[in-house]
């Protein structure tokens, strides 16, 4: 212990920012997770970075004394790897700087910085890139992972619209990662999540967006869920890029905007977003009127900045959340039936099935032109139970489990940012074999000891896994060509 507490001492004054230990201000918010059901991780030291020499620091002392290395930008993720049990996490979270050029439509973001935050900086000058659609989410781990949001049928991913980054690889070298730079690992960053580095900053592309949209949501009684699907399958294959619309299967919020004889009753939810004028909107909305008159019909003009901030009590932190997911190459239907069928319907406020639009920008990029798997998929679609008691969990599982068995058989893959604990092969089933191969080779390069492994993990080409020992630097950064 006393070694301990000495290297302690000595990493507290190797950084400009604080190091923290358990009884620390500080500590347990550092400590806090998204997801109440991965709490329970106390690591050794917390290193709050202030800058990315911080974040070297942090890495090489993890690596000298052999210790689980672990890397926390928000905490918003259901797996809570973002915080190593008795390791060294890297706390990202005071990284929180934006700079926004509005004559280039570009943005500069520090990892620490939510996707409301992001956003609200962007619209003061009309412009937004694509972001989650709960604003508390973190903007480097949702990029990372490939980044679904509303306007990505227009614009494309978040990773598709991520032009550089500053990263931190496992020897502690700081690189730049561009086209023109350190291309594999630039490729690898767009959907590798953070197998190959700590990102310090993103560059954005940034796009003419609102500040006025045409959103909300229209719910239906849940009796109509296969007929509102089968119309939504078909409504889909015609949208235009301007328009979004998700498909979700949830129970009324205790929300002002719903009547009180409405509130916890089971429902489908067509949820919108269109980026086009309120006239152009309310002609590509038309059909709706197919479906008869709605429970509720909350959709209208509204800032763009409301409408990302739409899914907010849902995912706030603290929640009890097991998901299980994957892409629909079609939404057939026999899906259709799978997620209509006895015994599915949704167990309590907050537990949801998703089902998101891909198709637009996000399939005209190329399969392999980003790490990203999965492109030509139709849709994607999430099954997340969330509760509020301990004491629920059985049932709240064992709910989604059941979805989940009668939907598997008709998905495809997985979106690597909604997986859970679901073992190495779910994760290779969120890339296309000849990515998943190049990014192994690109781990082996740029992370050869699998110091980043606390995340959905690609394992080194070279069968080292599970080795803690970091490669010396390589020199030069800029001499590095996988």
């Amino acid at each position: 212990m006393e070694l301990a507490t000495a290297a302690v001492r000595d990493l507290a004054g190797a950084v400009h920012g604080a190091v923290l230990r358990a009884g620390d201000e500080g500590y347990d918010e550092a400590c806090r997770l998204w997801n109440a059901g991965a709490g329970g991780r106390r690591p050794l030291v917390v290193v709050r970075c202030a800058d990315a020499a911080d974040v070297a620091t942090a890495i090489r002392y993890a690596a000298r004394h052999e210790l689980e290395l672990s890397v926390r930008s928000t905490g918003h993720n259901v797996t809570g790897r973002a915080v190593s049990d008795g390791g060294v996490t890297v706390d990202l979270s005071g990284l929180r700087d934006v700079r926004v050029d509005p004559g280039r439509r570009l943005a500069s973001v520090q990892p620490g910085v939510l996707w409301g935050e992001l956003d609200a900086r962007t619209q003061e000058a009309g412009l937004a890139t694509t972001g989650g659609r709960i604003s508390t989410t973190g903007v480097a781990g949702l990029t990372l992972g490939g980044g679904f949001g509303w306007l990505m049928r227009r614009h494309g991913l978040a990773a598709d619209n991520l032009l550089a980054a500053d990263v931190v690889t496992a020897d502690g070298t700081g690189m730049r990662a561009a086209e023109d730079c350190e291309p594999g690992l630039f490729w690898a960053l767009r959907g590798g999540g953070g197998n190959f580095g700590v990102v310090t900053s993103l560059e954005f592309r940034l796009h003419p967006v609102g500040p006025v949209v045409t959103g909300g949501a229209v719910f239906y009684a849940a009796e109509q869920a296969a007929r509102v699907l089968r119309w939504y399958r078909d409504f889909l294959a015609g949208a235009p890029d301007d328009l979004s619309v998700q498909c979700n299967l949830l129970r009324l919020p205790p929300a002002p905007f719903v009547p009180p004889e409405l509130r916890g009753r089971p429902a489908v939810a067509l949820a919108v977003c269109h980026l086009g004028t309120v006239e152009r909107a309310g002609r590509d909305l038309a059909a709706l009127r197919e479906l008869g008159e709605p429970l509720l019909r909350r959709l209208g003009p509204m800032r763009y900045t409301s409408l990302q901030r739409l899914y907010d009590m849902a995912g706030r932190f603290g929640s009890f959340v097991y998901g299980r997911s994957g892409y629909l190459p079609e939404l057939t239907d026999a899906a259709v039936d799978a997620l209509t069928a006895p015994g599915c319907a949704v167990p309590g406020a907050g537990s949801i099935v998703m089902i998101s639009p891909l198709g637009g920008a996000v399939a005209r990029v190329g399969e392999l032109d980003t790490a990203v798997g999965h492109r030509g998929a139709a849709v994607s679609c999430s099954v997340d139970a969330v509760w509020q008691r301990p004491g629920a969990a059985a049932a709240h599982v064992a709910w989604a489990d059941r979805v989940w068995a009668g939907l598997r058989p008709h998905c495809s893959g997985a979106y690597v940012n909604e997986l859970g604990d679901e073992g190495p092969e779910r994760v290779r089933e969120a890339y296309h074999p000849v990515a998943w191969q190049r990014l192994r080779v690109l781990k082996t390069h740029y992370d050869p000891g699998n110091v980043f492994r606390l995340n959905q993990n690609i394992p080194p080409a070279a069968g080292n896994a599970g080795s803690r020992t970091v490669s010396p630097p390589a020199g030069d950064a800029g001499s590095r060509k996988p």
